[in-house]
């Protein structure tokens, strides 16, 4: 089985709590995973399937906890490492997931393989974001049980 590296980026604690439901998630279908709430790149297995969950803040910026791994990863080489992108926002704003694409297009840019086209959760249509990701993790582990 699969392990995964939940990273979160979170100001209001939603992205935590989607974290926490996909960590439920894949530990009930025998994946191993760890939540980063202070992401590091020193703390994370390149080989593990990276999974981003992360709000945007203010007018389109990253939250404050993931600021620094952001930076982090700008001189990164992440050529082996596989990810995966949930961005939680409101539609209502023009920066809606910003914070999700800034970090996937980061990502990119450090040579990582985005495996699966980011979810983009509009909390204005999905009050409770934990539900939708929960389920689009368990299409993606149905249809990708090769990669894991």
């Amino acid at each position: 089985m699969a392990k995964f590296e939940i990273i979160v980026g979170s100001v209001l604690g939603a992205s935590e709590y989607v974290a926490d439901a996909l960590q439920e998630t894949l530990i009930a279908h025998s994946h191993s995973s760890a939540v980063h709430l202070t992401p590091q790149l020193s703390d994370l297995d390149y080989n593990a399937i990276w999974l981003i969950c992360s709000s945007t803040h203010g007018a389109g910026e990253l939250p404050d906890n993931i600021q620094p791994f952001a930076e982090q990863l700008q001189t990164a080489n992440l050529a082996n490492t596989k990810f995966l992108v949930i961005g939680l926002g409101d539609s209502s704003y023009d920066t809606f997931c910003f914070g999700s694409v800034q970090l996937e297009k980061t990502m990119i840019k450090a040579d990582a393989e985005l495996i699966c086209p980011s979810l983009h959760i509009d909390v204005l249509n999905h009050p409770i974001p934990e539900d939708i990701a929960v389920e689009w993790i368990l299409t993606w582990l149905n249809t990708n049980q090769q990669l894991v």
